[in-house]
Order: C-alpha cells, then sequence, then structure tokens
C-alpha cells in the first residue's frame, strides 16, 4: 500500500500574511509540517503543494516533492478536495494524508491513526483538525467538496489551536516554549 503524505501551503493568507512562513520554536510553520511528515517514515513520498516560490524554497533542501499549484486551485474559496486531487494525480497512491501546517504540534500516532481508520472507512479526519486522510477511491468519488465525509476522530495529541492570527501563534509559543523574559 503506498500513502503519500502532504502539506498544502499557499502564500495568501487574509487573516495573517505569510503565515506559512512564520516561525515556530525557530522553523517556519510549513517547514516544520514538511519535517514531521518526513520523520514519521510512514510516507513514501511527502509532497508540498504551493503556489509560492517562496515558500518552495523554504523546503526544498528537505526530502520532499514540491508540487506547484495551479492558480485555479490557489484561490481563497477553493476546497481542499480539488488540491488532494491535484496532488494524487502527480503522486499517485492508495492513501493520501494531509497536515493541516496549522497545527505545530501534533503526534505520530494521530498519522497512524488517521491511516488505520481511512483503510477502514474510506476517509478520516483528526478533531482538532490536524490530519485529513482518504483513500485514492474516496477522494476521486467526493461530491460536494465543501461538504466533509470523513469519519472523525478526537484525539488529545494535537494541539487544539488552529493558528490563524498572531495572537494564536504566540499562544502556542507562549504554551509551548519557556517563559520569556523581557
Amino acid at each position: 500500500m503506498k500513502i503519500i503524505g502532504s502539506v498544502i501551503a499557499r502564500l495568501g493568507s487574509k487573516r495573517l500574511t505569510y503565515k506559512n512562513l512564520l516561525p515556530y520554536n525557530g522553523i517556519p510553520l510549513v517547514r516544520h509540517a514538511v519535517q514531521r511528515l518526513i520523520e514519521t517514515k510512514l510516507f513514501e513520498q511527502v509532497v508540498l503543494s504551493t503556489d509560492s516560490e517562496l515558500i518552495a524554497r523554504t523546503c526544498m533542501d528537505l526530502d520532499v516533492g514540491l508540487l506547484k499549484r495551479p492558480p485555479d486551485l490557489a484561490c481563497d474559496n477553493t476546497a481542499s478536495i480539488p488540491v488532494f486531487r491535484h496532488i494524487v494525480d502527480n503522486y499517485p497512491c492508495d492513501i493520501h494524508l494531509n497536515y493541516n501546517c496549522n497545527f505545530p504540534i501534533c503526534e505520530d500516532s494521530v498519522f497512524m491513526e488517521a491511516i488505520k481508520a481511512t483503510q477502514v472507512h474510506g476517509e478520516s479526519l483528526s478533531d482538532p483538525y490536524a490530519v485529513w486522510a482518504q483513500s485514492k477511491e474516496t477522494l476521486y468519488s467526493y461530491g460536494d467538496p465543501m461538504r466533509i465525509t470523513a469519519v472523525k476522530f478526537k484525539t488529545n495529541k494535537v494541539h487544539a489551536l488552529d493558528i490563524h492570527t498572531m495572537s494564536d501563534l504566540i499562544s502556542v509559543h507562549r504554551e509551548n516554549q519557556n517563559k520569556l523574559n523581557w
């Protein structure tokens, strides 16, 4: 069974400019997520899907497939499912797993749980929404891409805060780093 891991990261963010390039523990969020997937050794290939040369260059020295996302898949209102299909079109697999870099704290066991649930149900989504996986069959037979059909599993092995603002990012830092004395 071939399993691909992915991180999708656009340059544009309406709420937090350049969010995917901002640091968590000194490492850009996107790079941190790609490294996490690579480190697990669960995936035959890890892919970064992006519309940004800057984001691609942030990760190009890692063992990651770089996939340039076409403009029609890089809009604010683009659903994730078409982006996932684009990844699987270019990196064929049996199971695709996406790790949302907005959640920098996610244990390896969450990736494993998502893969196992996807093998049984065809699709799974962690809650908090850090990890989303689909079988190839489920991905290509998806109905409304804005209506998620995944089997959800609750986990406490993901930091609950989904980073969308500077305040969110600072909160995650405060909770997971030493106190800043200044």
